[in-house]
């Protein structure tokens, strides 16, 4: 028996690795989606995120048999009270997210998202007391300094990744410290943006909007923002509950470098010198954390704790 427990707990951290590699991947890939719907408006594309999801967690919930989770959270008034914060929180942040796609500054949305991991790794640090050596806080310095360089090239939509930053970081921190299942947490969550989603389509149809788009590919598109924006995000709470969260706020880096390439190749965002200054900076710092976590882990060097 004494034997199993660390084995369990050592399966369960790699579990949560994977989890958050996948979870970052899927985010990293989105703007794709969302561009393909950039005719809808931003607010109409959010609504409809919540509005499909809740169906699509229903019957997660159904599968897994995980309604009473979902019970014991709603009568816990500190839980419910803590996913409402986390409800605002995603919900404001989806919406500046898909603004900043549609509108053509996916650049400004993956500047915010490579700004979110160091706002993990210190939150990480001074709110959890999670230890980092001193190569890891080597390594936050030179992700900063790139992150900087980055910042001067694009001072005008600053607000957008310095909001995108705030808003993750801080759901993050309200999902590791919930007592709640990443499922039921959401799914709680979901719930409590719901009636606003419907309202607000509500009142579009009545102004004679076309809700459901202007296409049958529109059409399907926006029907598959629940599968397309709920996946990510379990994976996401999922690792956040394993793992250590400056482990993952390190881990973060894939979802914005993916952003950053489809903005330059895909989309023909322009790629300036310090965007180069930036990437470079930021992946070595990447490296440098890995390896201060290799070093200090009580793990297998291939698992970063």
């Amino acid at each position: 028996m004494n034997r199993a427990a660390p084995k369990t707990h050592e399966d369960d951290r790699r579990r949560g690795f994977v989890f958050g590699v996948a979870a970052y991947g899927l985010w990293g890939v989105l703007p794709i989606y969302f561009k393909a719907i950039s005719s809808v408006p931003a607010v109409d594309i959010v609504a409809h995120r919540v509005l499909w999801s809740l169906p699509f967690l229903a019957m997660l919930l159904l599968i897994g048999k995980d309604w009473a989770k979902v019970g014991r959270a709603i009568r816990n008034p500190r839980t419910i009270g803590l996913l409402t914060i986390t409800a605002i929180l995603i919900g404001g942040n989806w919406l500046l997210y898909v603004y900043a796609v549609t509108s053509g500054h996916i650049l400004a949305a993956s500047l915010g998202y490579y700004l979110n991991p160091l706002a993990n790794v210190l939150l990480g640090r001074f709110v959890l007391k999670e230890r980092l050596s001193r190569l890891q806080w080597t390594a936050v310095a030179v992700a900063g300094a790139g992150i900087a360089a980055l910042a001067i090239g694009a001072l005008g939509q600053l607000w957008i990744s310095l909001t995108l930053c705030v808003s993750f970081a801080l759901y993050g921190l309200f999902r590791k410290i919930i007592s709640v299942d990443a499922l039921a947490g959401l799914a709680v969550e979901t719930g409590l943006l719901f009636p606003i989603a419907v309202a607000w389509l509500t009142w579009q149809a009545m102004a004679g909007a076309a809700i459901f788009g202007t296409s049958t590919s529109e059409t399907a598109l926006l029907a598959m923002a629940g599968i397309v924006s709920t996946t990510p995000l379990l994976l996401f709470t999922s690792a956040a509950r394993r793992i250590p969260y400056s482990t993952l706020g390190m881990l973060q880096f894939l979802a914005p470098t993916l952003q950053f390439l489809c903005a330059v190749w895909l989309y023909g965002e322009p790629f300036t010198r310090s965007h180069a200054i930036a990437f470079a900076a930021i992946w070595t710092a990447l490296l440098l954390y890995v390896i201060g976590l290799v070093r200090t882990s009580r793990l297998t060097p291939t698992l970063p704790e």
